[in-house]
């Protein structure tokens, strides 16, 4: 078997030293330092190996390769500044919404000045067109991407302070040493960073050379950290969107049609609105009415008060079985080669229903819409593409908006796209007023960005202990990519006609299949996407992890049919199979710590599963109890069912620049896995979702989190590191379902399990569409 050449970030015999960078030291009063890449990037080489059943596009080509290649020729406009009191600034051009991406970057720049963490100042940096790839936080591409301009610009500084205090001190850069924002000499006289920033600084830009740190010189990067803000989040501290108190912004929300994307046709009761307490305006936008007013409780009252006649929404009369009538007729035949005649083939179909994308914070945007300018304060994923997005809207040019991110409490592929922002400012200019517009609940799970319903059909096929062909044909509503690689050329591309074509053509396909892959030698394997309906039909998303949470747990399923079918242990069926040493190293640590195959009581059992991606491999093993006295036990407003008892999840992400966030991130897929296997969906009835709110949606709660949960940060197998926001979901989601096939005996197909039972809920009604507040509280108070 060929692997893939692993690099250890140190120089090596006949190799060009990637350590070493070009860089800019720019003018200003005090010293500003910023990276170039450019080819000394791009020319690193990715090896990709031929393996048995044959490369599969995203052995040759990631989606996390196109995304970086697209940050590196506006790399050079991120910069580091080194402040008079001795701290550095940063204004980072990617979006905090709790995946600890201030931290991580922090911990980069910290360890390529010498400088305490805390004396590292993220901010998050306004919208800038000239980055034009270079500001969008998605695919788990953040650290990946900025890795390496984030470490040059950093030690460029460093550099330049060491210049300067030679020639403060008469003395030679090599006698000098940094230790925690201090220079010392020789002989022991010390320089602080604060002292030299301004006599380090240039008055003209000029192009520089400078080596970064060996892996082995680390002393930040790869240890354990807490969060930078996580006492200000604990404490409430922390400013969010729905936090902002900007001048003049008062409360605005929006009444919202009975089905998705209906129009206003009508308000019959306009006047009488207005005049109500509290309430200053009422404006028709493109999505609805927006009712500006001086409490958010005002604003609920006037949009229940709204009497207004709807046009026709996208989908009426659309439900989850007609949906999934369209998709399986959609579906790409399957094409198995002629096979011996005494070969067995194995086929299955699994349905995954809708999921919703919302955030625990609503979305929340502040407009300020006057004098022909707008200014525009939000979380946003893709700040240049909203900024456009805004332009667009009220007929301005970009330059006339002004795009402030602000950290938000929950993303995930939900702020990749500006509806709230576009509203806020629709609203704005209409009433010639500021205004702080908010979604309601109901609105975000009614209107907001769902994860697509869709089918996924395998079919394998073996002989004499061999799997001879492996196919997977992946159907499913459209999944929105307009917002493409965050601004307009790209997403007007995406938006080609007919039906939305290049969305498919230019986006969904290649995604899928620079991110779906089989990592087992399987003969002939051949993995393929359809997609039905226009990309503006439903509002669709990446809900963490694009399409693989659903196709690796179909592949995966699907392996242990394969196992079964010939005889074999999963686990070791897997690992005979698997193409990749690093894939096979998490395999095996979780299959040891976990205790695979260990004695099990009835109506439970374990289950295992794999997933490479994002450069690297994941793996998880789950003990699932499915015994009767658990399936039924009963919790108030709760979907009860089988419990995951224990998680064991490794990951090997390369190098971990937090292993301690990465844990965190983990965790948190995890969660995410188990509630899409068991208990959490929206239900698509007549043109609308009936889920309502989070009461609605069984997201995994408390009371069925794992009471045991390991997660095992592998040793760094690469000098740099891989992808982790998204990448705890798809295996931890397979290897859930693959237990609970092995505790229950039975084969699930369609996901969540308890989709197609009873509601366990009353729908709340979409007229109005924000409902009335429960009223029964103290009931349940102790």
């Amino acid at each position: 078997m060929t692997t893939r050449r692993r690099d250890t970030g140190e120089p090596q015999p006949g190799r060009t030293d990637r350590r070493r960078f070009l860089g800019y030291l720019l003018a200003a009063p005090t010293l500003v330092a910023a990276a170039q890449l450019g080819e000394t990037l791009l020319g690193s080489g990715r090896a990709s190996a031929a393996v048995p059943s044959g490369p599969q596009p995203s052995d040759i080509i990631d989606l996390n390769d196109i995304l970086t290649d697209a940050t590196v020729s506006t790399a050079n406009l991120i910069t580091v500044t080194i402040n008079p009191d001795g701290t550095a600034s940063f204004a980072m051009p990617r979006c905090e919404s709790g995946q600890g991406i201030t931290t991580s970057s922090a911990m980069l720049i910290a360890e390529e000045l010498d400088l305490p963490v805390e004396k590292v100042h993220i901010t998050l940096a306004d919208a800038r067109p000239e980055l034009v790839f270079n500001q969008a936080t998605y695919g788990s591409n953040t650290t990946i991407s900025t890795y390496t301009p984030f470490r040059v610009a950093a030690a460029l500084a460093r550099q330049r302070l060491l210049q300067a205090a030679a020639i403060e001190l008469g003395d030679n850069v090599t006698n000098l040493t940094t230790k925690a924002g201090t220079i010392i000499s020789a002989s022991g006289l010390p320089l602080s960073y604060g002292a030299l920033a301004a006599k380090a600084a240039t008055s003209v830009s000029k192009q520089v050379s400078v080596t970064l740190k060996p892996q082995s010189e680390f002393t930040v990067i790869g240890k354990p950290h807490n969060r930078v803000d996580a006492l200000d989040a604990v404490t409430g501290r922390k400013p969010y969107a729905m936090d902002l108190q900007v001048p003049g912004a008062k409360p605005t929300l929006i009444c919202r049609a009975p089905t998705i994307n209906g129009t206003v046709k009508a308000v019959r009761n306009l006047a009488e609105v207005k005049a109500m307490p509290g309430i200053t305006d009422v404006a028709v936008i493109s999505t609805g009415v927006a009712v500006r007013g001086d409490t958010f409780g005002q604003c609920v009252d006037a949009v229940r008060a709204l009497k207004v006649v709807w046009g026709p929404g996208s989908v009426d009369g659309e439900s989850d079985d007609t949906i999934l009538s369209k998709l399986k007729k959609a579906e790409i035949p399957l094409a198995v080669p002629s096979l011996p005649p005494l070969a067995k083939t194995i086929e299955q179909v699994f349905t995954f229903h809708w999921k919703s994308n919302s955030a625990l914070e609503p979305q929340t945007a502040v407009a300020d819409v006057r004098g022909g300018r707008v200014e525009l304060w939000a979380c946003m994923q893709t700040p240049i593409y909203a900024q456009q997005m805004v332009a667009q809207k009220l007929g301005l040019p970009q330059s006339a908006v002004t795009a402030h991110v602000v950290q938000g409490g929950g993303a995930f592929g939900r702020r990749m796209f500006p509806d709230v922002m576009v509203e806020a400012a629709e609203a704005s200019q209409k009433m010639g007023k500021p205004v702080k517009l908010m979604w309601h609940r109901t609105d975000e799970f009614r209107y907001g960005r769902v994860h697509p319903m869709c089918i996924s059909r395998v079919r394998a096929s073996y002989l004499a202990g061999n799997v001879l062909s492996f196919e997977q044909r992946h159907t499913s509503v459209a999944t929105d990519y307009t917002m493409a690689l965050g601004e307009m050329i790209s997403a007007d591309a995406a938006k080609l006609v007919p039906l939305g074509l290049g969305n498919f053509t230019q986006y969904s396909q290649p995604v899928f299949e620079t991110t779906a892959n089989v990592p087992y030698n399987f003969g002939a394997v051949t993995q393929a996407l359809n997609e039905i309906m226009q990309w503006d039909t439903f509002h669709t998303g990446s809900n963490r992890n694009l399409y693989n949470p659903d196709v690796v747990t179909a592949v995966e399923l699907m392996v242990d049919q394969l196992a079964g079918a010939m005889g074999q242990d999963p686990y070791r069926f897997r690992r005979s199979f698997l193409k990749d040493d690093r894939a096979r190293a998490v395999l095996d640590k979780v299959a040891q710590v976990g205790r695979w195959g260990r004695p099990m009581a009835p109506g439970t059992a374990q289950g295992i599963a794999l997933h490479t991606e994002y450069k690297g491999a994941t793996a998880a093993l789950v003990e699932i109890d499915a015994r009767p006295r658990t399936v039924d036990r009963k919790i108030r407003d709760a979907v009860t069912g089988p419990r995951v008892t224990k998680v064991v999840f490794a990951i090997d992400a390369g190098l971990a620049v937090n292993p301690r966030g990465l844990e965190a991130q983990m965790m948190g897929g995890t969660m995410d896995a188990i509630g899409q296997v068991l208990t959490e969906s929206l239900h698509l009835k007549d043109g609308n979702f009936l889920e309502g709110s989070w009461d609605n949606y069984f997201y995994s709660r408390q009371w069925n989190t794992p009471p045991e949960m390991q997660i095992i940060v592998m040793p760094p197998t690469t000098g740099e590191p891989g992808g982790a926001g998204e990448f705890g979901v798809a295996a931890s989601k397979a290897a859930t379902a693959c237990a609970l096939a092995r505790a229950t005996g039975s084969l699930p197909t369609g996901f969540p399990v308890n989709h197609n039972g009873p509601l366990a809920f009353e729908p709340l009604p979409t007229v109005p569409s924000i409902p009335q507040s429960p009223t029964d509280g103290l009931r349940y108070a102790r």
